[in-house]
């Protein structure tokens, strides 16, 4: 019997990203590449392991945003385009880099994309929903919810009914795609206001993860840390986030995805060769981008790349892994002498970490497991089976917080995109009275209407917008979209009152903001 667990929780999120009237857009690659580099690794090492018997356990979100992406005709029917020209490039590469250090590359390109559309179109059958619905229901996984289109939800509480909307729109997607509802909930940035127990109680939620502060700041302070689970007093379970499995992996300086043996994310062939020769796989504007093809090696701070190796890096995998289990070892013996259970170490990430940003994350997971199962003193557990394990715990009023920079709610409200918060404060009452008032309609296009606006009220109030101007990323698309749902909101109020239909419009936007085909406007009244 172990002395104690360790729970992975991996948090996958896109924002809601379809721009079916141009043939390619540049922030549809997010979601492509996600795809091939952190899901379908992911997805294929579960199945590895199942086939090994390897015990894993862990908990990952699938945002609602990105199971719609996942679910959405155009957009996989994209990505199984992007997939052959990765295909097409990586064997352009092999001819290009023959008698060179870098073939040996081209050709481990050549098999990794191969393995993944096997894989993608054999086992999975063109459904990443697919492969996740098979390890929940062998109890591998639990599949976690997230705020429907990840609002920052203290941001929203301005109208209570905006945050009650986020989760039941939530829980209802979760449930349609995943054939269960959801018994978990990764708080969109982790954050917490007081009060929102309550809600995630009303919708069946059970648990939810907040980061270390939100446990420890607790009142009453909790006797056992951040090392056993807490009950709010509407008795929801709050997981804490561990501080030191988190920085062994997040930390740019001490953690291990900055090996200097690891693929560089920065060094793409995308940049590195001829423009004429990269122009088919890259923006048809001639615009530079990733591709995904990456030669060398992180080696220093320098801007001196060394080319790279993956046979080394592999095993440098294997060795993080051993320490990162010795790690979780030497805490569950310091921490099971102090108090009356087995204690847990939660070890919360966002999933594209693993694969994307760190080439080699999914394969430092499986060794991890590996590694574990082999331990007599800590075993892989998800949430429910620690809740169902040790069923009595703490009543505490956990902490306002989030897992943002300085653990509050500055991030996503600052002088960058201040702005943007009376916009969705007005949008939210104007949506509320109107759903009220039309609640027994019986007038299809008032309906649509309606529905499409309680859809660009959600995605207008996704958080990723707030947080890419705080953080200078793509601020640009973080700002036009904003913008664009609340001038699609405004202006589908405005024929909602007028009675002045505008057909092509409506269209237009119902095609293109697509999220959940079944919205019923009615959820806010």
């Amino acid at each position: 019997m172990p002395k104690g667990y360790w729970m992975l929780v991996l948090h996958s999120h896109l924002p809601f990203v379809k721009h079916p009237e141009y043939s390619y857009f540049l922030e549809e690659q997010w979601f492509y590449e996600a795809i091939s580099e952190t899901y379908l690794p992911i997805l294929r090492y579960m199945k590895q392991m199942e086939d090994e018997g390897v015990h894993f356990r862990f908990a990952v979100s699938v945002t609602p945003p990105l199971a719609e992406m996942m679910c959405d005709e155009l957009l996989m029917k994209r990505y199984e385009e992007h997939l052959e020209k990765l295909i097409e490039l990586s064997e352009k590469e092999i001819e290009r880099t023959k008698g060179t250090c870098f073939e040996g590359l081209a050709h481990m390109y050549r098999k990794r994309f191969g393995d993944l559309k096997e894989f993608y179109y054999g086992w999975l059958d063109r459904s990443l929903i697919k492969g996740y619905k098979h390890f929940l229901e062998k109890g591998n996984i639990d599949v976690i919810t997230c705020g429907f289109t990840h609002g920052f939800l203290p941001l929203l509480n301005d109208n209570l009914k905006a945050v009650r909307a986020q989760i039941e729109m939530a829980v209802k997607s979760h449930t349609e795609k995943f054939g269960r509802a959801p018994k978990g909930i990764w708080l969109p940035e982790c954050a917490y206001f007081e009060g929102l127990d309550e809600v995630l109680a009303e919708y069946g939620i059970r648990y939810f993860f907040v980061d270390t502060h939100g446990v420890l700041y607790s009142k009453p302070r909790p006797r056992f840390g951040v090392y056993a689970p807490v009950y709010t007093e509407s008795g929801v379970a709050a997981f804490g986030r561990d501080y030191y499995s988190s920085k062994q992996v997040w930390s740019s300086k001490e953690g291990y995805p900055g090996d200097a043996h690891y693929r560089d994310f920065y060094r793409d062939i995308g940049y590195d060769l001829d423009h004429d020769y990269i122009k088919p796989y890259i923006s048809p504007d001639g615009e530079r981008v990733f591709t995904g093809l990456k030669y060398h090696r992180i080696t220093g701070d320098s801007d001196f790349k060394e080319f790279y190796q993956p046979e080394i890096a592999s095993l440098k995998t294997v060795d993080h892994a051993k320490h990162f289990v010795a790690g979780r070892e030497k805490q569950i013996e310091e921490i099971a002498e102090l108090i009356d259970r087995k204690p847990m170490v939660v070890s919360p990430y966002d999933a594209e970490l693993f694969g994307h940003w760190w080439f080699e994350g999914p394969e430092f997971l499986y060794n991890v497991f590996k590694e574990m199962d082999r331990s007599d003193t800590v075993k892989a557990i998800t949430p429910l089976e620690y809740l169902n394990e040790y069923s009595t715990n703490q009543v505490v009023k956990v902490n306002p917080s989030s897992w943002g920079d300085k653990g509050y709610y500055d991030v996503w409200l600052n002088r960058g995109n201040d702005w943007i918060y009376r916009h969705l404060h007005f949008m939210s009452d104007s949506m509320v009275n109107l759903a009220k008032y039309h609640h027994a309609t019986a007038d299809d296009t008032i309906r649509r209407c309606l529905n499409q606006m309680a859809r660009e009220l959600f995605l207008a109030q996704s958080s990723d917008w707030a947080f890419l101007i705080t953080t200078g990323t793509a601020i640009e698309y973080a700002v036009q979209r904003t913008k664009e749902h609340i001038y699609n909101f405004l202006r589908l109020k405005d024929m909602v009152e007028s009675r002045d239909f505008d057909y092509g419009f409506l269209e237009t936007v119902e095609q293109k903001n697509s999220i959940f085909k079944n919205m019923d406007f009615r959820i806010y009244c």
